[in-house]
């Protein structure tokens, strides 16, 4: 076993400076000596048999059940190793990656009550664990850093200013928030904006934060909170907007969703699509995250969705591609959790806050060493809805900035 994985390791890790224990004593070292030095350990046999049949599943498994120790770095050390190397696969992973790829519309038909039970398996766990490392606002998407000094509070509030100035909201307008999470975005809209915004969700621990939160604030008029389907929304709406929720859709279901938003968008409205998306094509989910993390979901990439935005008779009026914020949003939220470690393993165990940290640190390298992306995708009905230069959106951001000034919410830290 252990030349076997001597073997597979010194094809596969051919940068960085990783040395291996196995749970025999052996002890090999692997890259090319550059970067930070980082040792592991295996305590079974089991655990490297695991890693060897079945890489990307494996790693995770044997990290969360103690079987693989980090004794020199961290996990997310590890992983930065792991995932810049010239291969994006280990070559004996690959068979895997051709089976999920096949299987992949059926790990993504998300039917609405396969999309329910997706939701509650990740957003209706206990509010307190997200409070430990999401911002004041409870933002759990990608933040918008201005400057590389930016906090994570304010790269949050800048974030959702960035995508009301795309919006272009005004007073009055009628907003749909297609998976408005813990209400934060809608609530800025009503309040910053003026806005009439309608939240869906499917977590029902989602809803009662939004709920509560609305009342909290006096924007229980302004803003309201539904435990609704996408597909079962009824319209119209001047704007829709949806932050992090796409990669529950399902590439099936591509053309349902943007058929269903072109119903629901008046003739001179704004649409505002943000997600993660990937460089290279399409592909199949992480097997760990699938199982682990985020069940039916999938990243997409740009060639899969725009051909869908086409058939659904809207037009493209701006893309952006956000590079890295969400590796320096997904960095502070780590950093937070680490910090605040213990409080998960009251709430949960010992092995969830293995599993959380190494989720939070994978998404982050992926973010750093394997070019995925966020994308913000404006979409129209007409050509002449939205300005013909991009300079509003830095005008409609000082407005905004100028409300938020006018505007006395009351913050508080995460945990309170």
């Amino acid at each position: 076993m252990d030349r076997l994985l001597r073997r597979f390791l010194s094809q596969f890790i051919r940068r960085g400076s990783l040395t291996v224990t196995t749970a025999s004593g052996a002890r090999f070292t692997f890259g090319d000596g550059t970067g930070r030095e980082v040792a592991v350990r295996f305590t079974t046999t089991e655990a490297q048999r695991k890693i060897l049949l079945n890489p990307e599943l494996g790693l995770g498994e044997a990290f969360m059940d103690g079987e693989f120790l980090v004794e020199n770095g961290l996990i997310a050390d590890v992983l930065a190793i792991v995932l810049d190397q010239p291969e994006v696969l280990p070559h004996w992973a690959k068979p895997f990656w051709h089976l999920r790829y096949l299987k992949r519309y059926f790990k993504q038909f998300n039917l609405r009550s396969r999309s329910r039970s997706n939701v509650t398996h990740h957003y209706d766990l206990d509010g307190r664990l997200y409070s430990l490392f999401l911002d004041a606002d409870m933002q759990y998407s990608c933040a918008y850093f201005e400057t590389p000094d930016t906090s994570l509070d304010d790269a949050q509030l800048a974030k959702k200013r960035h995508i009301a100035a795309k919006l272009l909201v005004k007073r009055g307008h009628r907003v749909l928030d297609i998976g408005s999470g813990w209400g934060g975005f809608a609530l800025y809209l009503a309040e910053i904006a003026g806005a009439e915004v309608t939240g869906i969700t499917l977590s029902t621990e989602q809803l009662q934060v939004s709920n509560a939160r609305a009342i909290e604030r006096g924007l229980t008029q302004s803003a309201k909170f539904m435990l609704q389907d996408y597909r079962d929304v009824v319209g119209p709406f001047d704007r829709i907007v949806s932050v992090g929720m796409f990669e529950h859709v399902g590439v099936k279901f591509y053309d349902t969703y943007f058929r269903h938003c072109a119903e629901l968008l008046a003739d001179d409205g704004v649409m505002l699509l943000h997600s993660i998306g990937r460089p290279q094509g399409p592909d199949a989910t992480n097997p760990w995250i699938a199982k682990y993390i985020f069940p039916g979901g999938y990243i997409p990439a740009l060639s899969e969705v725009l051909p869908s935005i086409e058939r659904a008779g809207l037009m493209v009026c701006d893309i952006e591609i956000l590079r890295m914020h969400y590796a320096e949003t997904l960095k502070a939220w780590r950093e937070r959790f680490l910090a605040r470690r213990e409080e998960a393993v009251q709430l949960y165990d010992e092995r969830f806050a293995r599993m959380w940290q190494f989720y939070l640190a994978a998404c982050e390298m992926s973010f750093r060493k394997q070019g995925l992306m966020n994308i913000q995708i404006q979409l129209t009905k007409r050509q002449d809805v939205v300005p013909i230069t991009r300079d509003y959106i830095a005008h409609e951001e000082a407005r905004l900035r100028g409300l938020e000034r006018g505007s006395t919410p009351t913050l508080k830290l995460a945990g309170e």
